[in-house]
């Protein structure tokens, strides 16, 4: 746990975790031990088509979790990944060879949350995932997705396409941790809870009440009629929206903390992005400009 900026707890997670009972390179208690000396609060051990359940291990919370992804491998088809986070019961009466929405939906049931994991690495088209609903969350970065094999760990721009298109998720950045050689603690949620126990952590979760990041503080409101970035010192402040103009939108500097930008009347929704001087990214969510 740490205080941010406003002195509030931030709690920090990794929501997208595989160890060897799948596809993953690590044991469970490897994979604790891992994240436990980087600092984090809570992961979730997501297996492919493995459900686990919230408990506390070797002194990390487990948030219940597992990856639930459908058996086409060519986009052209649809590639979708899905977490269930949080959830009381296993999901079950699911298959690879069911719909994403089915998936979604009992998901739902059981009282987990979804989130489609990696859609730039899944070539997932605003379309496809304007199709879906009730996805509660998605992932703006993936580790994984740009290691190894993969050269896709970006989703902004799925994430402003849909936005434009009026869908506004809630971002997450998680490692989806396979290799544990680099592609493990790069990326991660920092939650705003009363507490660090599973029940606080999800329900702010579920609220949305976190910003994505790789190490920068990123914080961003609307002051009147500008939109304040709040952030650790960063060497980049971007403000993102549906409009293509830049209208001066990006600051640079050495060790920046606030950026103020006044929206035009095309932009719907702003979000915002820092970059360090090492070069990791911090996202907050989406703000409308309503």
């Amino acid at each position: 746990m740490e205080l941010d900026l406003y002195g509030k707890r931030r709690y920090k997670v990794n929501l997208h975790t595989h160890t060897r009972d799948t596809d993953g390179h690590a044991t469970q208690k490897a994979a604790i031990e891992r994240y436990r000396a980087k600092g984090y609060d809570a992961i979730a051990i997501t297996d492919h088509w493995v459900s686990k359940f919230t408990c506390e291990q070797d002194g990390m919370v487990l948030l219940a979790g597992g990856e639930y992804n459908t058996s086409y491998r060519d986009s052209a088809y649809g590639v979708y990944h899905i977490l269930g986070i949080g959830f009381r019961e296993a999901p079950s009466g699911i298959c690879a060879d069911d719909p994403p929405q089915k998936i979604i939906d009992e998901i739902h049931r059981v009282g987990g949350i979804a989130v489609l994991a990696h859609p730039a690495w899944s070539l997932n088209t605003p379309e496809q995932m304007l199709a879906l609903h009730g996805v509660d969350a998605t992932e703006i970065y993936n580790s994984v997705s740009g290691v190894h094999n993969s050269s896709r760990p970006d989703s902004s721009l799925i994430v402003d396409m849909i936005a434009t298109r009026g869908m506004y998720l809630p971002l997450i950045a998680d490692d989806d941790t396979h290799f544990y050689d680099n592609d493990d603690c790069v990326s991660w949620i920092m939650v705003e809870a009363e507490s660090g126990d599973a029940d606080s952590l999800m329900a702010a979760i579920r609220a949305g009440k976190y910003y994505a990041t790789q190490g920068p503080e990123i914080h961003l409101y609307r002051d009147g009629d500008e939109f304040v970035v709040r952030c650790s010192p960063c060497s980049k402040i971007g403000f993102l929206s549906n409009s293509v103009y830049n209208n001066g939108r990006n600051f640079y500097g050495d060790g920046l903390t606030e950026a103020r930008y006044k929206p035009d009347t095309v932009e719907r929704y702003i979000r915002a992005e820092v970059v360090d001087a090492e070069g990791r990214y911090a996202w907050s969510q989406i703000v409308l400009n309503d």
